[in-house]
């Protein structure tokens, strides 16, 4: 402050915060209270309750804190891009001088410029149906290899990584880095979407060290962590928009928070609340898989046995009604030769099935199966040698001799046959035509 009246005076020497305190004091008196429309950005909510964000228009912005006893009787959630309606007072920071509203009282007064851009950016892509559901696909369940595009430096590519090496690290991770904020992130991201899909399209790995025995991609998580509506803008761009429609394979938004929603998300195959929720949704834990793989094992050997318990019920059936025993051993071992082949080839199927299931667990799953498989061999072989033991050419080679009368039918008594019959001997070389001279009943 100087003295008017006398210019030879030296001026009053103010103490920054007293001028701090005399600066808003001025504005109080001059302004407050008043009221202010603008835009909201970088509105954040403190652990204490207290709100902090910038208003803003064309022309300029402004500073302003919200305390915990204002805040609390805010009716809606704040975001950023919303038009609001402040009651507040002028005030100046004295730490750091800074000029800002102390906000009493928000409304909602309508959206703002950036947030209309977005919403006119959605109608028309929704009316081009860019967004239908019938357009997107489902993801794989067991993908061969995951692509990630994202920032070097986001909080969300260490989200990322760390969940999929914890539930799959058996499927390889292809990164195609990009920008994701700033004028030149909507480009950075087509790039790096781009060289994925012709990996995917190609099956052939990027130009990258270590990449080239990566198989080809079968779903791309495209991801980056919060941030206000300025932030998360390149993800509204809409060629960025056509580019995750042209995806070869499906696509993953996990962009910003649950709250968050961007062109992209709605353009996606498939929209997480977050990067790391992404990772989950393709990478079921390889423990499930496993579990999985121990149930099939089960069912399958439970099915091997009842398959081997039929069949050594009917060979022990056959046995019993043993006729010409010839063509009933020939019979019998061709159900055999059947059984084997087809316990064979479900062996077959399972291996490949195991194969293309879980590569992880191929090798201890092969070895447990194939030690069943030799105990039910084992257990066949037994039964076809029970089957050999009642063969009744071994009867016949000491000396016996099988009869049967014109029909076919055996003779086991002499009541059977008359005097006169003609009965066929069959010996274990040869056969004998008899007539009966005379039954004689012991």
């Amino acid at each position: 402050m100087f003295e008017p009246a006398n210019h030879d005076a030296a001026p009053l020497v103010w103490e920054v915060g007293v001028l701090c305190r005399a600066v808003s004091d001025a504005l109080q008196a001059r302004f407050d209270p008043v009221a202010v429309r603008g835009e909201l950005a970088g509105f954040s909510r403190a652990a204490n309750g207290h709100c902090y964000f910038t208003l803003k228009d064309e022309r300029g912005q402004l500073r302003c804190a919200m305390f915990r006893r204002a805040a609390d009787r805010l009716d809606f959630t704040p975001r950023d891009g919303q038009l609001v309606r402040l009651r507040a007072r002028l005030a100046v920071y004295e730490a750091r001088g800074d000029l800002q509203l102390v906000v009493e009282q928000m409304e909602r007064a309508g959206q703002g410029a950036l947030f209309e851009q977005f919403l006119r950016l959605k109608a028309r892509l929704e009316a081009e149906g860019l967004f239908d559901a019938a357009r997107k696909r489902a993801l794989p369940v067991m993908p061969r290899a995951i692509g990630l595009v994202t920032s070097l430096g986001a909080a969300a590519l260490h989200d990322v990584q760390t969940t999929l090496a914890r539930r799959v690290p058996h499927i390889p991770v292809v990164l195609a880095p990009a920008l994701v904020q700033g004028d030149a992130a909507p480009g950075s991201l087509r790039s790096a979407l781009s060289q994925l899909y012709l990996l995917a399209l190609s099956g052939k790995a990027l130009e990258a060290k270590n990449t080239a025995n990566i198989p080809p991609v079968d779903v791309i998580l495209l991801v980056r962590g919060g941030g206000s509506l300025e932030d998360l803008w390149a993800f509204n761009d809409e060629q960025l928009a056509r580019t995750i429609v042209a995806s070869p394979v499906p696509v993953i938004s996990g962009v910003g928070h649950e709250t968050d929603f961007t062109v992209a998300d709605f353009c996606a195959d498939v929209r997480a609340p977050t990067p790391t929720a992404a990772a989950e949704l393709v990478a079921q834990p390889r423990a499930d898989w496993l579990a999985a793989l121990d149930l099939l094992e089960a069912r399958l050997a439970q099915a091997s046995e009842r398959r081997l318990d039929a069949a050594g019920q009917r060979l022990d059936g056959i046995a019993q009604r043993l006729g010409r025993p010839s063509g009933m051993v020939a019979s019998a071992r061709l159900q055999f030769e059947h059984q084997a082949q087809r316990l064979r080839h479900a062996v077959l199927r399972g291996q490949e099935q195991r194969a293309q299931s879980c590569q992880a667990a191929q090798r201890d799953f092969s070895q447990r199966f194939e030690r069943h498989l030799a105990r039910e061999t084992d257990r066949l072989e037994r039964v076809a040698l029970r089957l050999r033991l009642l063969d009744p050419r071994h009867a016949l080679a000491r000396g016996y001799a099988l009869l049967t009368d014109a029909r076919g039918q055996v003779v086991a008594r002499a009541s059977q046959v008359r005097t006169g019959d003609r009965l066929l001997a069959q010996l274990a070389e040869g056969e004998l035509d008899l007539n009966v001279a005379e039954p004689r009943l012991l």
